[in-house]
């Protein structure tokens, strides 16, 4: 299908819907949905939610800031506080689940509040072809994915976003520093820090499209293959060493295969990885 159709499938979607929630995180999927969303329905029938706890790094939440800001879009901040919570804490294979439940959960409750019908998450369609349990949680909570629906891309969203003059378009996806923490560790404050200071180092270093996975002792740095030359001179690797030990790392590793997005899931047999508790009964967004 045609881009231009798919995005006039998503407006056709987004009418009809009058006031809206978005999901919000500041990225590029939810940048675009929210800027759509607000050319259609204007500023003031649009709201976007961020869920802010120690897995959103400062700067993805000075990012997130900036983006509502430009797009004209109300930003709520939410607190999540999901390290309460031990199935999330247990940081098995669905731990995004337990996390985007907890998340999808106040995001309705404050739709209801705010009289909204319809919750929204930025979604696309490619995101059918990964291991995705926060899509799960999704589909409980009744949340609305309309770019899925419209068939759009994550390559569709970034040349959309770029006719836009949107700054995420060209921006490495950026999940959760949870995400950095090998599953079956216990996700802690100090495990994230560790992980958001470490990355904060590659970026001020120039590095674009990185991860620092966490494996306890062990920090992997996944860069970009194109990258290998900036980090081989002994000064720039010293560095990176010597910080990443100070913040309680033993050995520092760089993977060979460089940056790819989902690599802590390569490994695992899904069936040891998830939790125990039973999926809830399904939910609408109807108010």
């Amino acid at each position: 299908m045609d881009i231009r159709n798919k995005y006039n499938n998503l407006h056709n979607m987004l009418k009809p819907m009058k006031r809206i929630l978005v999901a919000y995180s500041g990225g590029v999927d939810s940048v675009f949905l929210a800027k759509a969303a607000t050319d259609c329905l204007g500023a003031e029938n649009v709201l976007a939610c961020i869920g802010v706890s120690p897995s959103l790094s400062a700067h993805q939440l000075d990012q997130a800031r900036q983006m509502a800001d430009l797009i004209g879009v109300r930003l709520l901040e939410m607190p999540l506080n999901e390290l309460k919570y031990p199935n999330y804490q247990a940081n098995k294979a669905d731990r995004c689940f337990h996390c985007k439940s907890r998340l999808y959960k106040l995001l309705t409750d404050r739709a209801k509040q705010e009289k909204i019908q319809y919750v929204l998450c930025g979604g696309n369609l490619d995101d059918k072809d990964d291991y995705r349990p926060g899509s799960r949680a999704a589909e409980v909570f009744g949340i609305l994915s309309p770019m899925t629906d419209a068939g759009l891309t994550k390559k569709d969203i970034r040349r959309l976003s770029r006719e836009m003059n949107l700054p995420t378009a060209d921006l490495p996806a950026s999940p959760c520093l949870a995400s950095r923490v090998a599953y079956g560790l216990e996700i802690t404050e100090e495990k994230l820090a560790q992980v958001e200071k470490a990355e904060d180092l590659l970026r001020s270093l120039g590095f674009v499209e990185f991860r620092v996975r966490h494996h306890g002792d062990i920090a992997r740095i996944e860069i970009n293959p194109k990258e290998f030359a900036k980090i081989a001179p002994d000064a720039i690797r010293n560095q990176i060493a010597d910080k990443l030990k100070k913040l309680g790392f033993r050995y520092i590793t760089l993977d060979l295969q460089g940056f790819r997005s989902g690599a802590l899931n390569e490994p695992f047999n899904q069936s040891n990885y998830f939790s125990q508790t039973p999926i809830q009964e399904k939910k609408t967004n109807n108010i």
